[in-house]
């Protein structure tokens, strides 16, 4: 099910999540934001002081009371909310069957998923797409929080080296099946650790060996 983001979504969520059949939910930004986006990746977007693009404005404050009801996929891909949003959300209630997070391009930092890693709600998440935000190796640290990951999609985050080394000694390094970086995520050094690293199945740590 698909819902346009706006001040009567969260009861409009609420609703749907309870209906039989729906297992999974994506949440798009409202009109006036998309808008907003459109405007702003329309020419090259600032940075702040950390290098981390500053984002248009958008009030994602209501996702704190959210009910997701039992559904298992929850998809919020680019709507771009920030760390904010994303603490916003971290408090948003559910039956904990959530295994599928999907945050594509939501401009989420270091903070924000740190907030999303301490949150019962989704403690179960297995599958994690975080491609495109603005993760470092604090960020990284952070998702140990996600214990039972067994997807990771980290491409176009740049976590450099100290990145791949927090990423394993995470808990649940060991079991993961999937794993999306690139070369320059990691940059060079970070290659070397992840092709060395016995952390890692062997699957994974042979694609790296080949990188």
């Amino acid at each position: 099910m698909v819902v346009e983001w706006s001040s009567e979504a969260p009861a409009r969520i609420a609703e749907l999540v309870r209906a039989p059949g729906v297992t999974g939910l994506r949440i798009r930004p409202g009109a006036e934001a998309a808008e907003a986006d459109d405007e702003y990746w329309s020419d090259e977007p600032d940075f702040d002081e950390d290098g981390k693009p500053l984002l248009p404005p958008h009030e994602a404050g209501g996702l704190a009371g959210l009910d997701l009801g039992g559904i298992g996929e929850l998809d919020l891909a680019h709507f771009r909310f920030g760390d904010p949003g994303a603490t916003s959300l971290a408090a948003a209630s559910s039956d904990g069957r959530i295994e599928t997070l999907d945050l594509r391009y939501c401009g989420i930092g270091d903070d924000g998923v740190a907030a999303l890693a301490r949150s019962a709600t989704f403690r179960g998440v297995r599958r994690l797409h975080l491609q495109s935000n603005a993760l470092t190796a604090e960020g990284v640290r952070a998702l140990a929080g996600f214990e039972r990951l067994r997807e990771l999609d980290l491409r176009y985050n740049r976590i450099g080296a100290d990145g791949a080394r927090a990423l394993l000694a995470a808990p649940f390094v060991g079991s993961l099946t999937r794993l999306l970086l690139y070369r320059r995520d990691v940059s060079d050094a970070g290659v070397a650790v992840l092709a060395s690293a016995p952390q890692l199945p062997s699957a994974l740590r042979s694609f790296w060996r080949s990188v």
